[in-house]
């Protein structure tokens, strides 16, 4: 059960650090594996697919990328029912364990010189792997941050999802800045871009013990019997819930087109077409990606005083008529490229810092872990699995312009979806 408001002791209310951060660190784990597979996707395409036709290669790779995100509608229906079964805590343990693990396989992954064709395909499965375990690990750390926050600071609990999120990617940018930085092309492409596979899989292991610590919610404990009744979860989404779910699909377009364009596709996409120095963009998405970090708290904050719709409706609006215009911008030139991340980064944190609580307050408790983990992976597996393959083939069709009109005309969608939201700001949740 949500806890109610509290009166006259707001601000003595101390966060609780470390289960935070021991329920965030998983979603760090999981992000920055699924970073640097596509920041590194230029560097090892050649060592996985055969290395004849480079830009078949990076295509094929993007392909497997793409291709795993459409397993993660399917973990989030299994691993999201399976925690509003058997708990948050329980669920999130299996999901970083299906990270970790294939990350450490594909850096120990051989190439395709050695064993043919057996090299993409167990990539494929150790994507398959994350694939599944992201679209459980999003769902349920969603739930698990907005059903122990005060409902009146939810939006504060709620940013440590994004906190975790943009360290981690800030991680896996700095060790794309200092490996661009060390190592040459070659030593990048032959074996440098297994280190950071490796550190992930490392990470994952440390994030595996940090949430063995964790407890259960009480939500979850009180809803548990009533969800076990239910015998078809999905489709009840559908027929209880519809506006919910074309909601959640409509935000989460532009949500998920934000991430991967400024967080993924942009990178390669500025080396290879815009002739940008990568080390360059490294260091501009790193400094973007803190920035991006240190507005989560702030800005959650801020959703907790003033309301959830009114940053959506402007971080929505606002990237609709800045995305395109700030596209021309991608290029040599590092602050080109700064300029670039910080505004759109900038901008996505109105809506990251409330992500798990707008997303968690849609649902019932005893079916949010599935709702949020069906519907939300659905809609990124469409729009943001594709982004950089889109981006990509468009890049080598000379029309890259139109996948800033594309990730334009998502905003407009989502600020539609986002007009339709009642405001939920110290709402108790269902």
């Amino acid at each position: 059960m949500s806890q109610a408001p509290t009166t006259g002791t707001t601000e003595r209310h101390r966060l609780p650090v470390r289960t935070l951060v021991a329920a965030s660190i998983g979603n760090a784990v999981e992000w920055y594996d699924w970073t640097i597979y596509a920041t590194f996707s230029i560097y090892f395409a050649t060592q996985i697919f055969p290395p004849e036709n480079a830009a078949l290669a990076l295509i094929s790779t993007l392909a497997t990328y793409a291709l795993a995100f459409f397993f993660r509608p399917l973990g989030g229906l299994l691993l999201g029912r399976f925690a509003d079964l058997r708990g948050r805590r329980t669920a999130m343990l299996v999901t970083i364990l299906l990270m970790a693990g294939g990350s450490f396989v594909i850096g120990l992954l051989p190439t395709f010189a050695m064993i043919g064709w057996f090299a993409p395909v167990l990539l494929l499965l150790a994507r398959i792997a994350q694939g599944m375990s992201l679209g459980g690990e999003v769902s349920n750390a969603s739930a698990y941050l907005a059903e122990i926050a005060p409902r009146e600071r939810r939006g504060r609990y709620s940013s440590f999802f994004y906190i975790s999120t943009g360290t981690a990617v800030l991680f896996a940018s700095l060790t794309g800045f200092v490996l661009a930085a060390t190592l040459t092309e070659d030593q990048l492409a032959s074996w440098g871009w297994r280190i950071p596979f490796l550190l992930g899989g490392v990470l994952g292991i440390i994030g595996l013990w940090m949430r063995r610590q964790m407890s259960e919610t009480e939500q979850f404990e009180e809803n548990k019997e009533s969800a076990a009744r239910i015998r078809n979860p999905l489709m009840l989404t559908l027929r209880e819930h519809p506006k919910a779910v074309a909601q959640l699909v409509g935000f989460t377009i532009l949500h998920t087109l934000c991430y991967y364009t400024f967080f993924s596709a942009l990178t390669p996409f500025a080396t290879r077409s815009r002739g940008a120095d990568a080390t360059e963009v490294f260091l501009a998405l790193s400094i973007a990606t803190a920035i991006f970090v240190l507005l989560q708290y702030p800005m959650g904050a801020a959703a907790d005083r003033y309301g959830r719709k009114p940053q959506m409706l402007v971080w929505s609006a606002a990237t609709a008529v800045l995305v395109v215009p700030l596209s021309f911008l991608i290029g040599p030139g590092f602050w080109n490229m700064f300029l670039v991340f910080v505004v759109g980064l900038g901008l996505y944190t109105a809506m990251t810092s409330v992500a798990p609580a707008i997303m968690s307050e849609l649902f019932p408790t005893k079916v949010r872990a599935l709702g949020i983990g069906a519907w939300y992976n659905l809609t990124v597996a469409v729009f943001g699995g594709t982004a950089p393959l889109v981006i990509a083939s468009l890049q080598e069709a000379d029309l890259a312009i139109l996948f800033f009109v594309y990730v334009a005309v998502g905003a407009v969608i989502s600020f539609v979806a986002v007009l339709t939201l009642p405001e939920t700001k110290g709402s108790a949740l269902r």
